[in-house]
């Protein structure tokens, strides 16, 4: 194969585009996700002042005690503290619909029964709840800064909460803290590192371990006794993680679910019936119940859907302080707002870059002076936040305007007028107050006005598109785009080459002219990218994916069949290859037809019945069996495709036997731990688990490592003998290394989709274990189809296993919400938490189908008939033809969809859907990225690796016949020599 660039220009080129692509990424995500600007410092006393009475700070107010700080937060705020101690319970991933009901409904009746003390307490007005609604990314870390800062943090916090830093900016903790209260702090030690010094007295656990259920809940409640009798603290944390990992083990539906809902309601009656005793019902200790999120049916969370957002805040009080509200737990609040409703419970100043508002409904214990009190501090504090985003926004001296008027105008105007009637209306209600003129109606019209005001001006700060670097972006654009420009120029002038080397003479197998198939590739390819414009499509894309593939299937049965007539009058074995190419063809289009029915992915049709609902329903004992038989269509598949080898390499049968072990082990595992959650979370387990992964490990390294040497030495051995040292060509011995580099790498290449598929069988949910059976047999197929003449272009077939990869991340549940993420699968075999262990199972998780049809590319070099025109001993030229389209091709299709992505991501930056459509979706195309490259990396590291070895032995032949040519070159010379003699 003649190629001007040259082998080791082409690698390198490849290789630069790729390190360009991913520095270009880099600088996009941290141009477009950055965290959220926020001012700088601690609201102090000026927080209870207007703004433009900032006078700076006051040296004097540094240097107070904190008793003293208590004293005059007290003293400024005009509103009398109701509590003396918090108790603020956290019970992660409880949606507010198990306890409040949804659209107007009481709760299932199952929920209802699990929690009957909670909810005598919210019919008795000693609880008001509400629905928190969280934004998104509904995971830990972020939710949890909202709630105590009443910001809403930047998006890449979701990548944050796996490595959780102190948390800098304003929040109640830190106020309270600077007030002198004294703060514990028992569960989820994503506290500990959110607020590192602030707890008197801590115990935390793990947030990540999801297969714990019991201790994780437990090392909490054992602290309750003592702590609640004891009376020097001010502040108690209890953060409960139980109900979400039940949920990311079984879902809302989970056997476990009621128990633990009723384990969390005996946990609240113990608390409220000891604070009872010890306020000797004086009401001074307010217990605030809250959820980070809520979860999808499935028990996942991280996206934007209702299920995920749906968050509690529940608020008990004595029934002095709260009373009945007819329809509050039906109320809809934001999750930011807990942390202003907090700072007016308890005097403090509301954090400086809360977006929140006060929950009123909380407060109606407050007079009606205090209330308008606690709204026009809250007003100050988001004034004040207005100004720092808007600079030219000048609200001044409003509080001797005593005019109310229709707000209209600039952004600005409107803000200034709003603030200014609701400071007009208030002064009025205090001017008529004072000659005890006032009404009901005036306080009501002066509430509403400041209601207006901090709606409108929570609404545009919650939506406030933060200032992107354009440098930056513009770079990461342009290096993404530089990169993709590469990668297809290469791929085109690979192929100009092919064709060009198709025409000489004697080569065999050359692909056909341009096809519908394969004009219907780049269509596709094109017509998925600017579909990613639509908000809905990006949410459906999964049947892009499953339309796309079959109609390729669909449009090379059609070339399969057309092709028939000709190939009918010539040898019947061409009949016979026809024959397998339309089976092939049938059985992939059938296969694909059960991945799609298998789940119903995506977000507007997931409760559409599907394969996977219709088995969790018949039971455990239906979905072990599918399991069971799926491993044994994985093994029996694998073993048979590299039986095919064992009469000529007699390795492979080592090979297949070590396989057999951790098979059976996975079938042990199968059967004795994944009957139910508890067991699954077992030592044993875990042991079990540990020990499948290191087999597979070893086997892995040494099938690619070690088989090389032991196949070609010995076939070395057995052919390049003296006699054919001397007689074969090197050019005939070049030809032959490469048919033993073709089987090689098809005995690595099963070897690695077998350990692949058996460490999936491990982390899948048992569900998914089916599709990943399917898939496997794809790949056999379309390796029949691959290796049956007449081929296809590679490109074409190296694209059809990408797509193929794609369609199967689909249809094993995935989807472009972050909800889909399988967390559970992460900590199958581990003992404890590890960010960076437990990264990985979540990206193998994840990624099980894309990688594995990667993998299989090894599988499609070795089947695949590749006649490098070879001058000479150029063995850089065979890697060329081996790695040339099967590296070429899942880089430049991903990134095409990479660049173009990002730039509609740019494009939909001010879309409403922005956050929770389009930013998810960059996120998996990211990822996707490097698994991309990780993909290829292995495909080109294993055959370059396999190649060298194969040119150190040939080499060697080379070698020793060009010796003993010599040699007998000699004799004959000395054999005339006598002669003459």
């Amino acid at each position: 194969m003649s190629h001007s660039l040259g082998c080791s220009r082409f690698a390198a080129l490849t290789v630069a585009a790729v390190l360009i692509q991913l520095v270009g990424l880099s600088l996009f995500i941290f141009g477009f996700f950055p965290v959220k600007p926020a001012l700088s410092g601690i609201s102090g006393p000026e927080s209870f002042r207007a703004p433009w009475d900032d006078a700076g700070e006051n040296q004097s107010d540094l240097a107070l005690t904190p008793h003293q700080i208590r004293r005059l937060y007290q003293d400024l705020s005009e509103i009398p503290s109701p509590f003396d101690q918090l108790i603020l319970m956290v019970i992660d991933g409880l949606p507010a619909e198990f306890v409040l009901g949804k659209d107007q409904n009481p709760p299932r009746k199952a929920f209802l029964d699990a929690m009957p003390y909670t909810q005598s307490l919210l019919s008795s007005g000693v609880a008001i709840g509400f629905h928190a609604k969280a934004a998104p990314p509904t995971v830990t870390m972020p939710r949890l800064k909202a709630m105590v800062s009443g910001a809403i943090p930047g998006y890449l916090d979701v990548v944050y909460n796996f490595n959780t830093q102190a948390l800098q900016d304003d929040n109640i903790i830190g106020q309270l803290f600077l007030a002198g209260q004294k703060i514990l702090m028992f569960g989820d030690d994503t506290w500990l590192k959110l607020f590192p010094d602030f707890f008197a007295r801590t115990d935390g656990v793990s947030s990540f371990f999801v297969r714990d259920t019991v201790e994780v809940d437990q090392n909490v409640s054992r602290h309750l006794g003592d702590e609640l009798m004891r009376d020097d603290w001010d502040i108690m944390i209890l953060h409960y993680l139980g109900l979400d990992h039940v949920g990311h083990i079984g879902g809302r539906d989970c056997f476990l679910m009621v128990p633990k809902l009723k384990e969390m309601d005996d946990v609240i009656e113990r608390i409220c019936n000891t604070i009872q005793m010890q306020d000797k019902d004086q009401g001074r200790t307010l217990l605030v119940i809250v959820s980070d999120h809520g979860m999808t049916n499935d028990g996942n969370h991280g996206g934007s859907s209702y299920e995920e957002t749906d968050s509690l805040a529940l608020f008990i009080g004595a029934k002095d302080q709260m009373h009945r509200l007819d329809g509050s737990q039906w109320i809809t609040v934001d999750q930011v707002d807990i942390a202003p409703t907090l700072a007016a419970l308890f005097n403090i100043p509301i954090p400086k870059n809360n977006v929140g508002i006060l929950i009123q409904d909380a407060l109606h214990f407050l007079s009606e002076e205090q209330m308008l009190r606690a709204m026009e501090l809250n007003s100050w504090q988001l004034l004040r936040l207005l100004q720092a985003q808007l600079s030219w926004l000048k609200c001044i001296n409003l509080e001797e305007e005593l005019v109310v008027s229709k707000c209209h105008g600039s952004t600005e105007n409107m803000f200034c007028c709003l603030y200014g009637n609701a400071a007009a209306l208030h002064r009025s209600w205090k001017s008529k107050k004072m000659s005890m003129s006032n009404n009901r109606g005036d306080y009501n019209n002066a509430a509403a006005a400041y209601n207006e005001f901090l709606k409108a001006a929570s609404q545009w700060l919650s939506r406030r598109v933060t200032d992107k670097p354009v440098g930056l972006l513009a770079l990461g654009v342009t290096a993404m785009l530089l990169s993709c420009g590469v990668l297809l120029c290469l791929l085109f002038h690979l192929n100009k080459a092919v064709e060009g080397d198709a025409k000489l003479p004697g080569l065999e197998n050359s692909p056909r002219s341009l096809g519908l198939a394969t004009a219907f590739i780049v269509a596709a390819t094109i017509g998925n990218v600017v579909s990613m414009i639509s908000s809905s499509m990006v949410e459906e894309e999964q049947y892009n994916w499953h339309f796309l593939t079959s109609a390729h299937f669909l449009l090379l049965l059609r070339e399969t069949l057309q092709a028939l007539p000709a190939i009918t009058g010539k040898v019947s074995n061409h009949n016979a290859r026809a024959g397998y190419r339309v089976c092939c063809l049938l059985l992939l289009l059938i296969s694909g037809r059960i991945l799609r029915g298998w789940h119903q992915g995506g977000v507007n049709w997931t409760n559409l019945p599907d394969i996977s609902k219709w088995l969790e329903l018949r039971g455990n004992y239906y979905v072990k069996n599918t399991e069971i038989v799926a491993l044994s269509m994985v093994m029996g598949l694998s073993l048979y495709a590299l039986s095919v080898l064992w009469k000529r390499i007699k390795v492979v049968s080592a090979v297949m036997l070590s396989l057999l072990l951790p098979g059976i082990l996975v079938l042990r595992h199968i059967i004795e731990y994944q009957d139910d959650t508890l067991t699954s979370s077992s030592n044993i387990a875990t042991l079990s688990a540990q020990k499948i992964y290191y087999i597979l490990i070893v086997i892995s390294v040494v099938t690619v490592v070690a088989s090389p040497w032991f196949i070609l030495l010995k076939k070395k051995n057995s052919t390049c003998s003296m006699g054919w040292a001397k007689s074969v060509a090197s050019e005939a011995i070049i030809k032959v290394s490469l048919h033993d580099t073709r089987d090689t790498l098809y005995m690595i290449g099963w070897a690695l989709l077998l350990c692949w598929c058996l460490v999936q069988l491990l982390l899948q949910q048992p569900i998914n274990s089916m599709p990943l059976s399917v898939l496997l047999f794809q790949v056999y197929l379309t390796m029949l189809y691959s290796h049956t003449e007449p081929p296809q272009k590679q490109w074409v077939e190296v694209a059809t296993l990408y797509y193929l990869g794609m369609v199967g991340h689909y249809a094993m549940g995935n989807s472009n919400s972050l909800a889909t993420i399988d967390v559970a699968g992460a900590f199958i075999g581990t003992s404890n938490y590890s960010t960076l262990y437990s990264g990985i199972l979540m990206f193998i998780n994840t990624y099980a189908s894309p990688m594995l049809l990667i993998l299989s590319i090894l599988v499609h070099i070795s089947v695949r008939n590749v006649h490098p025109t070879l001058q000479g001993n150029d063995w850089r030229q065979i890697l060329m033809a081996l790695l040339g389209f099967p590296c070429l091709v899942p880089l430049a299709l991903n990134s095409v969809a990479l660049t173009a992505y990002t730039i509609v991501l740019l494009l939909m930056q001010n879309h409403l859907f922005i956050w929770s459509v389009f930013s998810p979706k960059f996120l998996y195309v990211a990822a996707m990225t490097l698994c991309v490259d990780v993909g290829v990396f292995i495909i080109a590291i294993t055959v370059v690796y396999v190649q060298t070895i194969v040119a150190y032995i040939s080499f060697r032949a080379m070698s020793m016949g060009r010796q003993w040519q010599a040699m007998d070159g000699l004799q004959d010379k000395n054999v005339n020599v006598v002669h003459r003699t």
